[in-house]
């Protein structure tokens, strides 16, 4: 018998406690650092203002008050969706989404409070300080072929991705564009789930300098927040914008159309008039240094016949490249005066003339 009758005891007691604080010590090694990843990938693509897509992914071990910053990577880093909405929002079961305008990378950064995003980036920062994460990845396949429908005798391409235009983000649909009997082209902002979902068609192709000419019906009795526009864009170089607007861009008491030169906050490359009720024709002159818009009664083709408005450009006028037409129908984002209804806009010809 042991002298001591209690050691085998004690032993088992000693095991038990150092199995007890190595395991401790194991927990505390095996806490991992915060981590982000993607779930939904965009597409690889050229940066452009005009496009976005969703992205999506989920944070590991973060805790409350974390955001999540995004860029994509387009000759440098942009920081995404714009500028003055740089953070995305971790919901409670860890996920985050957002959009993003097409980039050949994306990024994601988990940060804290001190971090302060810039618009862009030469180089990703690193991870240290308010940067808690870092994730990459490459952009995913092109998308699919936009669908197509015929209207004048051209092709027009129907958008079917979002964007950030006007200070809202539009989702679209190839459903709210189409061609009736008769060949006209409807464009339809309608609701769903809460959410304006707008129409956008653009030609398959560029025509360049020449004379443009649309003969719309009635659009005078659209609220303030809806937005028609006939545009040039070049997605692929300098945007090579001109517009022939109808909006109010949301304030009830402001003129309902305008001709532009972009960029618009040059006080000179805007002219505003009031379109009135009926069908009206415009009219879109371009040659090189020189734009020249009208606006008609009535569906003719003479330029002369009851005058409306007309304003010509001969500054800051792009020169061709591989802009093509668009019209779109989408929402303005005022906040004090939002759209109330659905609209639709009829255009019943495009025709061009080089």
């Amino acid at each position: 018998m042991s002298r001591y009758p209690h050691s085998s005891q004690t032993a088992a007691s000693l095991a038990f406690v150092l199995i007890i604080l190595l395991s401790s010590c194991g927990s505390v090694h095996a806490v991992r650092d915060p981590s982000i990843e993607f779930t939904l990938v965009p597409p690889a693509g050229d940066g452009t203002p005009d496009q976005v897509e969703e992205i999506a992914g989920r944070v590991i071990g973060a805790s409350p008050g974390k955001r999540v910053v995004l860029y994509a990577l387009s000759g440098v880093w942009w920081v995404q969706p714009i500028a003055d909405r740089p953070y995305t929002e971790i919901q409670p079961d860890s996920t985050w989404k957002n959009s993003t305008h097409p980039g050949a990378v994306y990024a994601a950064l988990l940060v804290d409070a001190r971090y302060r995003p810039p618009l862009t980036m030469n180089a990703l920062p690193e991870k240290g300080g308010p940067v808690l994460a870092v994730a990459t990845v490459n952009g995913g396949l092109p998308s699919a072929p936009p669908p197509t429908l015929q209207f004048s005798g051209y092709q027009w391409e129907i958008r079917q991705t979002a964007s950030n235009q006007a200070g809202y983000l539009n989702l679209y649909t190839p459903a709210n564009a189409w061609t009736d009997r008769n060949g006209f082209l409807h464009l339809r902002v309608s609701k769903h789930e809460q959410q304006w979902v707008s129409a956008a068609v653009k030609l398959s192709r560029s025509l360049g300098y020449g004379s443009y000419r649309l003969v719309v019906q009635d659009v005078s009795r659209l609220e303030p927040a809806a937005i028609f526009a006939m545009f040039t864009w070049d997605e692929f170089g300098p945007p090579r914008e001109m517009d022939i607007e109808i909006s109010r861009w949301g304030e009830p008491e402001d003129k309902n159309a305008q001709f532009v030169v972009q960029p618009y906050v040059v006080p000179a490359n805007t002219f505003r008039f009031v379109a009135p009720a009926g069908t009206l024709t415009y009219w879109m002159d371009w040659e090189p240094g020189r734009v020249s818009f009208k606006t008609i009664r009535g569906a003719g083709s003479k330029k002369g016949a009851d005058i409306v408005a007309e304003h010509v450009f001969t500054s800051g006028i792009p020169a061709g490249g591989n802009e093509r037409i668009r019209m779109n129908a989408y929402v303005y984002g005022n906040k004090r005066h939002p759209l109330q209804n659905e609209f639709e806009v009829i255009i019943e010809k495009f025709e061009f003339l080089p």
